[in-house]
């Protein structure tokens, strides 16, 4: 059985760019996003790299803490990140972890040889400060993720753990949300005095609160 969802994620210790890291005292209470990439010096890797160097000051802005594997030395590491700023106009500013030895990438069920190879799949772990798993996401190797999405799943998460609600389709920061079936009409006037539209019993859909 591999991880799942509202495991505790395994600690590890291992070098980075920036210095190593004990997983568990890096998560501290922060949530956390840990992404793996198949290899150092491939082109999807790297742009993706590059994105989340971009969008990095949103990650912040979240409470959220960002940190990428790949299963290449640290001396690999450091050529790459090098042409990762060259070629997409951001120096990676967030660790990359050295998994030469796959032990982070195999007690985290990153590689999967029916894909068609044993490099570690494009996985994403998002990770809450109880250092509970809340969400996996699996790419195949040449596909690139998409981090606008990943910070949309932040959104909700982070939203949906404060408030009995949760998010709909397409749901995106500021629109409405709806109300858990299993909190009462009763219960729902007093957290939600503003009200709601009742479209059906159990679909009760209200503004986002603040």
């Amino acid at each position: 059985m591999g991880l799942q969802l509202g495991d505790i994620v395994p600690d590890f210790t291992q070098d980075a760019v920036g210095g190593p890291i004990n997983f568990h005292e890096f998560i501290g209470d922060s949530w956390t996003v840990l992404f793996s990439h198949p290899k150092d010096f491939t082109p999807v890797c790297t742009t993706e790299l590059g994105q989340v160097s971009k969008l990095k000051p949103e990650f912040d802005r979240r409470g959220v803490k960002v940190v990428g594997l790949s299963c290449d030395t640290m001396e690999q590491h450091m050529g790459w990140i090098g042409d990762i700023e060259e070629t997409q106009g951001h120096a990676l500013n967030f660790p990359l972890i050295a998994d030469a030895d796959k032990s982070v990438a195999n007690a985290y069920d990153m590689i999967h040889p029916n894909s068609g190879d044993v490099m570690t799949v494009r996985t994403v772990f998002i990770i809450d400060p109880n250092k509970k798993l809340r969400l996996t996401l699996t790419y195949p190797a040449p596909t690139g993720r998409n981090f606008e999405e990943i910070l949309r799943v932040i959104d909700s998460l982070q939203l949906t753990d404060s408030h009995k609600i949760a998010t709909p389709v397409n749901w995106k920061q500021g629109e409405d949300v709806i109300i858990l079936p299993s909190v009462s009409n009763e219960a729902a006037q007093e957290m939600f005095p503003d009200g709601w539209d009742e479209q059906k019993p159990y679909l009760r859909v209200m503004k986002q609160p603040k």
